[in-house]
């Protein structure tokens, strides 16, 4: 049976109310989306998953298409999008899962069996390691590193990245989701002011200059479209303004992760690079990698097939 994606079941969770998507019955497995996502990005797992005899379920995060987007930037931390999963699984009256995270919301995936251990089987980080706590505020870091011009640090002055986004949300979903068409090793032999990430200020130039090429179909791409053209970008950019905050409020929590893991890394993905996986199982001893080869940052959209096998083989292997 196909997931209708306009219409899904709502649940009550932490103040919020958050539209979720399922499909399949055994061990919960939830997966959780980065930015600029949605549950929709999962639309290649959700089946295999549940095809593999789990329970997939996959929700629209806070800030995102039809879930709620409070207003204040602090509603958005590490606590609330936590939070968020573990009222999403009493409202399913589900007592532990295993959870899949991509990009931002590998950050949340990581943080559950840290902040809510009794709720967790097992964690799936896909391009998103685990990554400890770190010794200084990471905006500072970041800052330090990349300059003001990078993305993250560019998205902390509330208001001015969310309207350059939200001016042409197609343009803007064009320019995320797509096959750079560059290995890490050619990125890294760019010059220095080519690498400072960038994002937001290569979104203003021509679209013709853009490397690599779209990613999505068109049918896929106006489904993103309509969505961020109804909410806008405010609340997923609202995550990243958190780094401080999350940072701050976590001191003194243990950096271990005591659960079955697996760590997916996709071999080109430039911010998300293999290496930041290297030394993980310090901090997760139960641990398997797997890198997927030729692949960028989208990888559930990019290598959905051999996602889907790695994904799949572990959770049958390890909950099956």
């Amino acid at each position: 049976m196909s997931i209708n994606w306009h219409s899904p079941r709502y649940v009550e969770t932490n103040g919020i109310r958050m539209a979720v998507y399922e499909q399949g019955d055994g061990v919960p497995v939830v997966m959780s989306h980065g930015f600029p996502e949605l549950a929709y990005s999962w639309r290649h797992q959700i089946p295999a998953v549940a095809g593999a005899g789990f329970r997939a379920i996959a929700p629209d995060q806070r800030g995102y298409g039809l879930t709620d987007r409070p207003q204040a930037i602090d509603s958005y931390d590490i606590h609330h999008l936590t939070g968020d999963l573990v009222g999403m699984l009493d409202a399913l009256k589900i007592e532990k899962a295993v959870f899949v995270g991509h990009d931002w919301g590998g950050i949340v995936t990581w943080a559950m069996p840290l902040l809510h251990p009794q709720r967790v089987l097992g964690v799936v980080g896909v391009n998103t390691p685990f990554m400890p706590r770190a010794p200084m505020d990471p905006i500072a870091l970041m800052r330090a590193a990349y300059g003001e011009n990078m993305y993250i640090v560019y998205f902390q002055e509330p208001g001015v990245a969310d309207a350059l986004l939200a001016k042409d949300p197609a343009k803007t979903l064009r320019f995320f989701y797509r096959h750079r068409g560059m290995t890490l090793e050619e990125f890294d032999k760019r010059p220095a002011e080519e690498k400072n990430l960038a994002l937001v200020h290569a979104l203003q130039s021509d679209e013709k200059m853009w490397p690599g090429k779209v990613l999505l179909n068109a049918e896929e791409l106006e489904f993103y479209r309509a969505s961020f053209a109804r909410t806008g970008f405010t609340g997923g950019i609202n995550w990243y303004r958190n780094f401080t905050r999350n940072w701050q409020t976590t001191e003194g929590v243990v950096q271990r992760v005591e659960v079955p893991c697996l760590q997916v890394m996709a071999e080109n993905d430039i911010v998300l690079r293999p290496s930041l996986a290297d030394g993980m199982e310090a901090f997760v001893p139960d641990l398997e990698k797997h890198l997927i080869k030729d692949c960028g940052h989208w990888t559930q959209a990019e290598k959905p097939e051999e996602l889907n096998r790695v994904i799949t083989n572990w959770l049958k292997r390890r909950f099956g």
